[in-house]
């Protein structure tokens, strides 16, 4: 495994600043943004680090669309709605218009996943009291989906079921 002690490398060193990027981008897709604070956090100079990110871009080994693209991907499949995505991604430095244009791509039925993600979590018994009722909506609109969402998939998922 590669290491890099920060004892011996200069706050400017851009070879050390690369070699660290590069370690972080091989495990997992970083946005420009994230990559950034984080080699910050380890001591780098901010415009080092800033020109080592862009010529990395240039490269094509970072890119905020890939990350972004991967990131929104796994929230669906993990059962977030898009509240909660466009939420998560503006924490990363990502542009809100990049995520609407992949969000758009991916065409994504909300209603489908918060149903999914209902039934997992609760089963297809409908709710006894206001209360329950009220603590599931909690769930679904704690997770990002919109209140539209969140009626068609509890109302979807008891219809299914027959109740």
């Amino acid at each position: 495994m590669l290491r890099i002690s920060m004892a011996k490398v200069e706050p400017d060193d851009k070879k050390a600043i690369e070699q660290r990027a590069v370690f972080l981008l091989g495990r997992r897709e970083h946005s420009a943004s994230e990559l950034a604070r984080k080699l910050r956090d380890k001591g780098f100079a901010a415009d080092a680090v800033d020109e080592v990110i862009s010529e990395l871009q240039e490269r094509g080994w970072q890119s905020d669309q890939r990350f972004t693209e991967s990131y929104v991907r796994q929230r669906i499949e993990a059962g977030y709605g898009p509240l909660k995505i466009y939420s998560d991604m503006a924490q990363k430095g990502i542009q809100r218009t990049l995520v609407e244009q992949i969000l758009e791509s991916t065409n994504v039925d909300w209603v489908a996943v918060a149903a999914d993600r209902y039934q997992r979590r609760f089963g297809t018994e409908a709710a006894t009291g206001d209360k329950e009722k009220a603590r599931r909506q909690r769930h679904l609109a704690s997770r990002g989906f919109l209140s539209s969402h969140v009626y068609a998939a509890i109302s979807k998922v008891h219809e299914d079921d027959g109740c």
